[in-house]
């Protein structure tokens, strides 16, 4: 038995990184999943973006697992490509209990060097593609019935600053107030939404050279472990990175009815990342 038999994830950005972790894990737990990606490059960002045979791999491990996948290619800053999606996953699986609304970017400037595009295409991914992904699901969940969760993946600068995000760090903290507002509006009806914060992880978003220089610039091609020791600087436990799992097993946990009174709560899984002096 899983802690999510029957119940059916929608889960953004799930061609690779956190959001593939995320999709396999609440498989493993018995979820059929909806998994989303845009499966493209995306402007302004320093790193390659997924492809469509990363969202098929993505559908092959759910469905090893014994359960059912439904993949879309949908851009999340597009409001109709989300009500599709989100109409299309419904109509094959029949139904909707967990929005996981993972997809964002990260690329980092100080403030004063942040291009007008690069601000635009945060903003429109990080929060607005929240809202995107948030919106067309909350009738389904508020008709049902039954009740839900949301998780949004925020981030350990969501809940205090850091140097050369400021638009970063404006769409982690503005998912906040989404969340703990719609937990209001949506508490009657049994649904919970939450986010969770994470420190850094090494998928595409911070594992390429254009992160790296940040820390090294005196480096031409630095790699993860030239940068260890600044990373792990930013946590208490002497860790410089966590793994996909860990966000994962959290939000397996807040999708469960283990955590069925946690509502409007933001939940760091970051090595102590947002308390370090």
């Amino acid at each position: 038995m899983g802690l999510l038999d029957g119940r059916i994830a929608l889960v953004t950005g799930a061609a690779r990184g956190q959001g593939r972790s995320h999709a396999v894990r609440l498989a493993e737990e018995g979820a059929d999943v909806i998994a989303i990606d845009v499966c493209k490059d995306i402007e302004t960002m320093q790193y390659s973006g997924p492809r469509p045979e990363d969202l098929k791999e993505t559908a092959r491990l759910v469905e090893a697992l014994d359960r059912r996948a439904v993949t879309v290619q949908a851009d999340v800053r597009d409001a109709e490509a989300m009500r599709r999606a989100v109409r299309t996953g419904v109509a094959e699986l029949g139904g909707l209990d967990i929005v996981c609304a993972n997809a964002g970017v990260l690329n980092t400037s100080p403030a004063a060097d942040i291009s007008d595009a690069e601000w635009a295409a945060t903003v429109d991914i990080n929060l607005t593609g929240v809202w995107n992904t948030v919106q067309p699901a909350i009738p389904v969940l508020v008709e049902q019935g039954r009740g839900g969760s949301i998780v949004i993946t925020s981030s350990s600068v969501g809940l205090r600053g850091a140097l050369n995000t400021a638009h970063y760090a404006a769409t982690k903290h503005g998912v906040v107030g989404l969340a703990r507002t719609l937990a209001l509006e949506l508490g009657p009806h049994s649904i919970r939404v939450n986010t969770i914060h994470p420190t850094a992880i090494l998928t595409d978003m911070i594992d390429n050279k254009a992160m790296f220089r940040r820390f090294r610039p005196d480096l031409a091609d630095p790699g993860p472990e030239d940068v260890r020791d600044r990373y792990q600087g930013l946590n208490i436990l002497p860790v410089p990175f966590i793994e996909p799992v860990d966000i994962s097993n959290a939000i397996v946990w807040l999708s469960s009815d283990q955590a069925r009174y946690v509502t409007a709560a933001a939940i760091p899984v970051d090595a102590g990342a947002t308390q370090k002096a």
